[in-house]
């Protein structure tokens, strides 16, 4: 299966919560570069990991999202929730990948800056 359409789930391994439990992993340019643009909501649970990718922008975005920033270990940068359309979010030193989620993901999940994400094949 490639990995451009890999799907995921996310567990915070300090807090033990599900941080989504079906994510797609966007790894080619034209996955990234279309992101979530053309949808009108991200389901609860699910997610869009863009890898590589240390920022993001919300422009003619419908809907606001969380989004989580990681370094190379999987381990946050910065975590952003409800970040409204018609925004950017940079995620900060050493970022590498970012997942965008659902309004109320981050504090569902109680993920902070410094957790370790674990990404699994989703079931």
């Amino acid at each position: 299966m490639s990995s451009r359409s890999a799907r995921h789930r996310i567990t915070n391994l300090r807090s033990g919560r599900v941080v989504a439990r079906d994510a797609r992993r966007a790894d080619s340019l034209a996955a990234r570069t279309r992101g979530l643009l053309g949808e009108t909501m991200l389901a609860e649970g699910t997610g869009l990991w863009l890898d590589p990718c240390s920022s993001i922008h919300m422009f003619f975005m419908r809907f606001a999202i969380d989004v989580v920033f990681l370094d190379r270990e999987q381990r946050v940068t910065r975590a952003v929730a409800a970040l409204a359309p018609w925004r950017v979010a940079f995620g900060g030193r050493g970022a590498r990948s970012a997942v965008e989620l659902p309004v109320g993901s981050i504090a569902a999940s109680d993920t902070r800056v410094g957790d370790l994400l674990s990404f699994d094949p989703a079931p």
